[in-house]
């Protein structure tokens, strides 16, 4: 959830880079958290860590920062909170200091026994003036920081995390710095992201590569239990027992820092709906070997056991779980083995049955969504192979899994996922395909014909984005003032209408169901009066004139009670122009593949809603981008 940055830059002249860098990162990592912003900096002759933090958005910290700046620094740390453990506030915020006021920390997570901690400090003396978990751990920092100094004769801030980390339990990130140690940054990881940025002259760390993708795009991933010790010229790496880390994996990041910007346009959701095409397409790109064979990224399964696996469980949360969706669609159609979509925070408490002949599929954006990281491990207790869909190099779920297929859609800043979407999409597809290839359930010359259908949709979504923006757009003028909408579809167009209420809720702040088409009898029907606005998925006539059908009876069911009619279909379908009070079109495509495109309507017309209401897309209230606890 929180974004945090640490910076670590020459002793020798404090200057103004160390907080240049932390603003810089919490600018990038402001998605991830906009409860409240904090830094603290240290440099050489400082009595005392200096710390800053605000309430609310970033700006308000550096509004405070320009009335009254901080001294020059060698070495800085900064966070922006999605708040878990106190409310939202200036004394809540972080950094939190130590006893003595020699050592500030930094968060992102949940400190299970933060109370029993509290109470033993609080009995030994030790006061605190907030609500939150974190100063309990800043407290029991400079405790054990107090007595390393004690045993060794120096301070020896990398020790003391160390040994703290052990005395933890939960899911955190924590950063640190000492004013004694000022040319150093520490970190300790356990069940939450962090990633080591590799400059010249200066080291980074932050919760993502966003953070300090500005600076440079040489990153090292940290493992799981391990701390970390940074300063301008080297990097160690031991676990928490002690025992150095020699194997952290070095990678380049594949964007860079204009990708995580605005760029002129209205907002990141906006531009990231825009770049949806770009996702596709890049998603695609290199999945083939010199032979034309299908290839993942990273595969440390064997061909021997993808062929013998029977059943495929995909576990996800929110969007990603129904980009699984439309994969369960198209990979029982391709492969002829079952899948089961689960909702990652349930997988594991319902017992499921797993064996070596499951591969689990756990899809997330971020790599580092809780719910689905202790779902991928659960599953490999139980012996299943488990392969990860995700768009973050060095995240902990890509890391944790037997292979990787990674969606190359870029960074993803508003908090509401369109271009991961689609990426997912197509990543799952592909996946689907590489089964068909090894298990032989398609012909080489089928899986190369939806290859081109699947290289053939960034040229369809870009229709969509060029040629209905506007009837989107004054369709959600007319529905503004709408207090709930019902979103139906079938088969494949049941996800895309879950998805296409999804994005209305968290945005737009709009009550909104998304429901099989076919249980519009079986209740759904009941919500429909007068002026109701009824979304509709309607597939393609070509082909399943069946389903077609069903789907335009279902309009006429809904219009016979008073609704306002929204349809997404494909142009030229006479049926639906009888029917619908507005049409939003879409090329004809293959059914498997119209998810890619029926989506895109329904992104755009979330952000209108939202954006018709005044309120803040990219950034909508109680949500982050990356749910890092349970």
């Amino acid at each position: 959830m929180c974004g945090i940055i640490g910076y670590a830059g020459s002793i020798k002249t404090a200057c103004g880079k160390p907080l240049e860098v932390c603003l810089q990162g919490l600018r990038r990592l402001e998605y991830r958290g906009y409860d409240s912003a904090g830094v603290a900096l240290v440099a050489p002759g400082m009595h005392g860590v200096a710390v800053r933090k605000k309430a609310g958005r970033l700006s308000n910290l550096e509004k405070s920062l320009a009335n009254r700046p901080l001294p020059d620094a060698t070495a800085g740390i900064g966070h922006t909170r999605w708040a878990t453990n106190g409310e939202p506030s200036d004394v809540n915020s972080h950094p939190h200091v130590s006893g003595d006021g020699h050592i500030a920390i930094i968060h992102n997570g949940i400190i299970e026994n933060a109370n029993s901690l509290k109470f033993d400090l609080q009995t030994e003396g030790f006061s605190f003036v907030s609500a939150t978990d974190t100063e309990v751990a800043a407290k029991l920092l400079g405790k054990v920081a107090q007595r390393v100094i004690d045993e060794t004769g120096h301070p020896d801030i990398f020790e003391a995390l160390r040994r703290v980390a052990c005395m933890l339990t939960g899911a955190f990130t924590i950063l640190a710095v000492d004013d004694r140690q000022p040319d150093i940054v520490v970190g300790a990881r356990h069940d939450s992201p962090l990633v080591i940025g590799l400059g010249d002259g200066e080291n980074f760390l932050g919760s993502d590569v966003a953070a300090f993708v500005a600076y440079t795009k040489k990153a090292m991933e940290l493992r799981q239990d391990t701390v970390v010790r940074v300063s301008a010229d080297d990097v160690t790496v031991m676990d928490f027992q002690g025992n150095p880390v020699t194997d952290s994996k070095r990678f380049t990041v594949d964007w860079d820092a204009s990708a995580a910007e605005k760029g002129g346009w209205s907002s990141f959701m906006d531009k990231e709906i825009h770049e949806d095409p770009e996702a596709v397409s890049n998603t695609l790109m290199g999945r083939f070997d010199m032979h034309g064979d299908i290839v993942l990224d990273e595969v440390h399964i064997s061909p021997e056991d993808f062929k013998s696996i029977d059943k495929i469980i995909v576990v996800a949360c929110g969007t990603a779980s129904y980009a699984g969706m439309v994969a369960k669609y198209a990979i029982e159609h391709w492969v002829r083995i079952p899948v089961e979509v689960e909702l990652a925070h349930e997988f594991r408490y319902r017992d499921p049955i797993l064996t070596p002949r499951t591969l689990v599929v756990a899809i997330s954006q971020s790599g580092e969504t809780m719910d689905t990281l202790m779902a991928l491990r659960h599953a490999r207790e139980q012996g299943s192979r488990v392969l990860a869909i995700c768009n973050t190099q060095g995240a902990s779920i890509p890391r944790e899994s037997d292979a990787v297929l990674y969606t190359h859609a870029g960074p993803e800043i508003a908090v509401a996922s369109t271009k991961a979407f689609v990426a997912q999409v197509v990543a799952a597809y592909m996946l689907g395909l590489y089964f068909a290839q090894l298990k032989g359930t398609m012909f080489r010359d089928e899986i190369r014909q939806i290859v081109d259908q699947l290289k053939a949709m960034p040229e369809k979504i870009q229709w969509v984005l060029d040629n209905q923006a506007e009837t989107i757009q004054n369709t959600a003028k007319r529905m503004v003032d709408a207090h709930s909408f019902l979103f139906l579809g079938r088969h494949v167009g049941y996800p895309v209408a879950m998805e296409g209420a999804l994005k209305l809720k968290e945005i737009a702040y709009t009550f909104t169901e998304g429901f099989a088409a076919g249980e519009l009898k079986h209740g759904p029907i009941a919500l429909v009066d007068e002026g109701e606005p009824v979304v509709v998925i309607v597939p393609s006539a070509r082909g399943r004139n069946i389903l077609h059908s069903k789907v335009i009876s279902g309009i006429e069911e809904v219009k016979a009670r008073g609704a306002f009619t929204i349809a997404v279909a494909e142009q030229d379908d006479p049926d639906v122009e009888r029917y619908a009070d507005v049409v939003l079109w879409r090329p004809a495509c293959p059914t498997l593949l119209s998810p890619l495109v029926d989506v895109v309507p329904l992104q755009l017309f979330a952000m209108d809603m939202a954006m018709l209401k005044g309120y803040d897309v990219d950034k909508p209230r109680n949500l982050a981008k990356s749910v890092t606890v349970e």
